[in-house]
């Protein structure tokens, strides 16, 4: 019996599938995707019962420029739109990434021939170390939580989460106002490193600090998961909630501050020369307003001022996060975005280290951004966007981001210097649309607010730099990656802390994936149409995998499940080849063709006195292979009274040229099928089949193309966009591919 039912599975096997291995790449994704449901609509939209909750922040920081510390205290007003009743709350405590109990460094795997030189061996031996080797103290130090009346509450820190008990569960509708008090040691982001810290200029003493994840934050609580419970371990980024934040922040007196937000108090921190300029940038649109000079800022570089201090103010609404720089060495300079309705600032930090190169790009890179993101996404609904300039990062938060790129000390700078700066300012401010407002979890999925912000970089950089080079965001671009070591390779849809190659997995490959998408696949007007629908259905919401690929399909009528299953769950790559071209011309008709009562059936075949063209492979023949039809039968009209004029079907195509083409699909990767004919008169066509050839068989298809005219030379991806990795079988007749053998043979 066991043996039969092998045969039998065979078998049916090779019936059902034909060639090769059947692997389902146009069967929809249906259970690899969650079930619908009222929080979450098959649609892709938000469900008609759709919650999440809110977290609202009263912070008050000091920031001690002495010992380069952070003392902070804050209140959090968590409400509890779920229909759950909650007995503790989840706060997030991401400076314990840094700290002595840390697991981090533990986890982290290196080789010896890492240890290339003092700071890597450094972050091998001891990863907290501080610049002169000794150990750094980081973490939060929690000094006190406690409930609206100061009655302390139990909690429980555990690694980078804080449990906080409660003594009556919160109910749904509810709201919970609590305390605490905190405080930590700012890292050095050159010998610590981190997304935040400070960094320190020796030549003139003072430092610049970028601070970020620096305040007990609340947990995400959704319908998917509850509790998100991921650790924090120094990839995956964040998962946040909404809220009004009221942010206080004490500084020596003569720094400047820039933070998530809108400046409460000008009059009270800026000087009058400061706050006229300030006022005037909100009126310019053509260029940035200096606000503090480099001049000014050097000054202050020269005289500190670690005594005094400042207190500013800022307020933001519906905001995931905060973040904040500060420095006495900042150069400030603005200008005004016109986005219709609304004006958002465009703004740049940055020290004297940063010019000229900053004082000439920054600001007009900020602005040309939201122009773009908010053409493809929403408009952008903040009061300011800001780009602040830090050695050797490029991080996000709301309405601010830190980026790199610096000049010698002359002053002088390269092109790639320059491009580089621009793509980092790009990409980091907008992320403010992905995911500060389309707000997805960055802690599991990467590629939704990493490879979607780099496909919209990549769309500004053609619209307003492309003069530049555009380094991701095109098909061409993945191909080295795609055509490596599958060992080396995981999907798109793996979590943020077990991607192998993190840059091309999360980064370059979605967005040239959405590239091809858009330019290919869909086309421009219906992808944009999609692309913006979604960003609208989840602005400031909490959207998953799901929901990006069902509104997709859901706003175009197009079903993209093959393409989401061969791009985003699997490791397949293009690689499409012209296997095989015959070409065929038709006998003439013969005499008694028309005779009206008895019709000669003449068979169907090809010429077999001339030889198949599959024995001279890759060439075109001199000659056609020629071929007749039967008549057709009466049989095959049935019912049918209307009946085809055989012998006007034989004139309309005794002339025409039948091309009959095989693909052979090396890659796995389902692809449409661009091909570029050229004709003797050396004339070109090009003509685009869609994806969905392959739905009968994913391996090898056949298909017949009638042409007017001979055809000299058949090319598949004639433009190079769909990212196949081999086009070296790409051309019929095949192309002689020069060996770089020639250049090195004479060398000896």
């Amino acid at each position: 019996m066991k043996k039969k039912f092998i045969i039998i599975l065979l078998l049916s096997n090779h019936l059902l599938f034909g060639q090769g291995k059947w692997e389902r790449k146009f069967e929809q994704l249906g259970t690899q995707l969650p079930t619908p449901n009222n929080y979450r609509s098959a649609s892709g939209a938000p469900g008609k019962d759709y919650w999440q909750q809110r977290a609202d922040y009263d912070m008050k920081i000091f920031l001690d420029d002495e010992k380069q510390k952070l003392i902070g205290s804050e209140k959090i007003t968590y409400y509890n739109n779920s229909p759950d009743n909650l007995s503790y709350l989840w706060v997030q405590l991401d400076q314990n990434v840094r700290s002595n109990e840390s697991e981090t460094p533990l986890i982290n795997t290196n080789r010896m021939s890492y240890a290339l030189d003092g700071k890597r061996l450094q972050s091998i031996t001891n990863n907290y170390s501080n610049a002169d080797g000794g150990r750094f103290n980081g973490g939060f130090k929690i000094n006190s939580v406690s409930d609206e009346k100061n009655i302390s509450l139990k909690y429980t820190i555990i690694k980078t989460m804080m449990r906080i008990d409660l003594e009556n569960s919160l109910k749904p509708g509810e709201n919970f106002i609590f305390n605490i008090d905190w405080s930590y040691n700012i890292n050095d982001r050159m010998s610590v490193g981190g997304r935040g810290g400070y960094e320190y200029f020796p030549d003139d003493k003072n430092y610049s600090y970028t601070i970020a994840q620096f305040y007990p934050r609340m947990v995400v609580y959704d319908d998917k998961e509850g509790w998100q419970n991921k650790q924090f371990l120094g990839r995956g980024e964040f998962a946040l909630n909404f809220g009004d934040f009221n942010l206080e922040i004490t500084v020596p007196s003569d720094f400047i501050v820039g933070a998530t937000g809108s400046l409460e108090n000008p009059e009270n921190v800026l000087s009058k020369n400061e706050l006229n300029k300030y006022n005037l940038a909100k009126k310019t649109y053509d260029k940035p307003v200096i606000i503090v000079s480099e001049s000014e800022a050097i000054q202050k570089e020269l005289n500190p001022e670690r005594k005094k201090t400042k207190t500013w103010v800022y307020k933001s609404k519906n905001v995931r996060d905060v973040a904040f720089a500060a420095s006495r060495k900042y150069i400030w300079d603005a200008m005004a975005v016109n986005l219709g309705d609304k004006q958002p600032l465009a703004m740049s930090y940055y020290s004297k280290e940063g010019n000229p190169l900053w004082e000439k790009e920054s600001t007009v890179a900020v602005a040309n951004t939201l122009k773009t993101f908010s053409k493809h996404t929403i408009k952008y609904p903040y009061p300011v966007a800001i780009s602040v300039h830090a050695a050797s990062i490029g991080m996000e938060y709301p309405m601010i981001c830190f980026n790199f790129g610096r000049p010698n000390k002359n002053g002088k700078y390269s092109e790639a210097t320059k491009w580089g700066m621009i793509s980092v300012i790009i990409h980091e401010v907008g992320h403010n649309f992905f995911p500060m407002i389309i707000n997805s979890d960055e802690r599991q999925w990467t590629w939704m607010d990493e490879g979607l912000t780099t496909f919209v970089q990549s769309l500004t950089q053609r619209e307003h730099y492309s003069d530049g080079p555009l380094r991701r965001g095109t098909a061409q671009s993945i191909v080295d990656y795609m055509k490596g070591d599958k060992e080396g390779i995981r999907p798109i849809m793996t979590n943020s802390e077990q991607i192998l190659q993190f840059g091309a997995n999360a980064y370059a490959k979605p967005a040239a994936a959405l590239s091809i998408l858009r330019e290919t696949i869909m086309g421009p007007e219906l992808f944009d149409y999609a692309f913006k629908e979604y960003s609208k259905r989840w602005a400031f919401k909490h959207p998953d995998p799901a929901d990006f690929f069902r509104t997709m399909e859901d706003a175009s009528s197009i079903d993209l499940d093959w393409f989401w299953r061969g791009w985003f769950y699997t490791t397949d790559h293009v690689d499409v080849g012209v296997e095989n071209v015959r070409w065929f011309q038709m006998r003439k008709p013969p005499e008694n063709f028309d005779n009206k009562n008895k019709l000669e059936e003449i068979d169907i075949g090809i010429d077999e006195k001339r030889p198949a063209v599959d024995r001279v492979p890759y060439t075109f023949r001199d000659t056609p292979l020629y071929f007749d039809f039967k008549n057709t039968s009466e049989s095959s009209y049935r019912e049918f009274r209307n009946k085809l004029n055989d012998k006007q079907i034989k004139e309309e195509n005794k002339n025409k040229n039948f091309y009959e083409v095989t693909f052979k699909n090396v890659g796995g990767l389902i692809t449409p099928l661009i091909i570029e004919w050229t004709y003797e008169d050396k004339t070109k066509e090009i003509e685009r089949i869609p994806a969905e050839i392959w739905r009968l068989n994913e391996n090898e298809i056949s298909k017949v193309f009638v042409k007017d005219k001979r055809v000299i030379n058949i090319k598949l991806d004639p433009y190079l966009e769909t990212a196949d990795i081999d086009v070296s079988d790409n051309n019929f007749p095949r192309l002689v591919l020069k060996s770089n053998f020639e250049k090195f043979k004479n060398r000896n």
